[in-house]
This record gives structure tokens, C-alpha cells and sequence, in this order.
């Protein structure tokens, strides 16, 4: 199953400060992955250990690596440097999800059996048979008025445009200019699957069910909300 579109899974997870989370992540992934499968850590040089946590991984697993950066830049410089990497690499499918339990490595699975028939294949909480466990009222109202924003500002037909957990063919990130993707936090998301949208590539969505992150505190704050909100309107005037 690895061998999809002339080359291996890769799985990049960007970590900052998710030094209690790194290695049984890593651990519960690569024994969801298929053979050959590859999982790049990247790491924005967290000051809790995280990066060390993963070097070790790295020495004791031959298909995890890591890929260290200076200081932390936010998600999206984060991501492209992990897909520039895997490309570079050889990568046919590039996956990536949130290093932090909120996303069950369990789905690892059926993105990549759905990868068979789509470019892009997000994990979906907003379609049947996906959800939410363990958040409040409020915070899932937020959640969902996110994804409907952004999916009537840009006039798209996704239900969960602004999740993390997804699956790339290796030519869709080769056609997307890396260089061009401005945004940096959780309007990344959006962005680069507005991206493969408009240059015609077929999106399919697999239902999963995201969960509170396992430890540690969220990276959400209102300068990231700010960001989607003002952003995700100027998306509309790239000519791709």
C-alpha cells in the first residue's frame, strides 16, 4: 500500500513543546503505516526536549527522521519545510496531523486506502460519521462556524476546511507553489487545500473523530483566529 503513486508514505509532524506526546505518537504511527513508510518530525527548536526526545526516536528507528529549525515560525513554514523534505525524499503520498493525540493515528489507514481515489484526502469531523469528543459547546460552535466561513468566503464544497489531519499526492504539492502560500497558522490548512481545489485536483473527505489533545496546552489564540479571518478573503484573488 505504500508503493501508491511511485513512491512511500511520508508522514510529517511539525512539534513544538510536545515533549510528553512525541514518542508514543510516533510509536502508535508507525504501526498504523504500511511498509516502508516514512515519518519526518519537525521540530521548531522547542525549548521542552521535544527535539532531543525525537533524535533518539530517530537513532533507534531507521524510517524516522527529523528535521530541525531555528525558532518557531508558526504551522505553515513549519509544513513546508516537512514537504519539501519529503519530496526531496522521494515521497508519493505525504500525510500530516497534529502531534498531539487530537487526531487518532488509528485513521492513518483509511486516509491512505481513500489516497486510491483522490489527490487530497482530508480527515473530516464535519461529515457523517465524523465528530468532536471531550470539547464544550462553545468551543465546537467556534470550530464549526470556522469551517463554514471559510467554506463560504471561498466558495468551496469542504465541511472541514480548516482541519490538519490529510493526505497529498506528491503531485499536488508540485503544483502548488510552496513559495507563494503566505499564511502560517491554522489558515494554512485552508490555503493549501483551496490551493489543490482551484488547480482542479479531487478532494474527497474520510470521517475521523478529533479528540482534546492527550498533554499540553493548545497553540490556538486569537492572533491565529485573526489571521483566518482576514486572510481567508484575499485567498479569492490568486490567480493559480
Amino acid at each position: 500500500m505504500s508503493e501508491h503513486h511511485g513512491g512511500p508514505a511520508w508522514l510529517v509532524l511539525p512539534t513544538y513543546n510536545e515533549a510528553e506526546n512525541v514518542e508514543p505518537l510516533v510509536d502508535a504511527a508507525r504501526a498504523k503505516l504500511p511498509p516502508g513508510a516514512q515519518v519526518l518530525i519537525v521540530d521548531d527548536s522547542s525549548p521542552d526536549g521535544t527535539g532531543e526526545i525525537a533524535d533518539r526516536l530517530a537513532a533507534q528507528h531507521e524510517n524516522v527522521a527529523v528535521l530541525h529549525r531555528p525558532r518557531k515560525e508558526g504551522l505553515g513554514p513549519a509544513y513546508i519545510a516537512g514537504f519539501r523534505a519529503a519530496l526531496a525524499g522521494g515521497a508519493g503520498l505525504v500525510l500530516e496531523m497534529d502531534a498531539d493525540f487530537s487526531h487518532d493515528p488509528a485513521y492513518l489507514p483509511r486516509l491512505l486506502e481513500a489516497a486510491k481515489r483522490a489527490d487530497v484526502v482530508l480527515g473530516s469531523r464535519y461529515v457523517a460519521g465524523g465528530g468532536v469528543s471531550d470539547w464544550g459547546p462553545l468551543r465546537r460552535a467556534v470550530s464549526r462556524a470556522g469551517s463554514t466561513y471559510a467554506r463560504l468566503v471561498l466558495g468551496v464544497d469542504v465541511r472541514d476546511l480548516t482541519g490538519g489531519f490529510k493526505c497529498f499526492r506528491r503531485e499536488v504539492l508540485e503544483a502548488i507553489d510552496l513559495d507563494q502560500i503566505s499564511t502560517r497558522g491554522y489558515a494554512f490548512q485552508v490555503e493549501v487545500t483551496y490551493r489543490a481545489i482551484r488547480l482542479g485536483f479531487k478532494v474527497v473527505e474520510v470521517p475521523i473523530v478529533f479528540r482534546e489533545r492527550r498533554v499540553g496546552s493548545s497553540k490556538m489564540d486569537l492572533k491565529i483566529v485573526a489571521e483566518a479571518v482576514w486572510r481567508l478573503p484575499l485567498l479569492r484573488r490568486y490567480t493559480f
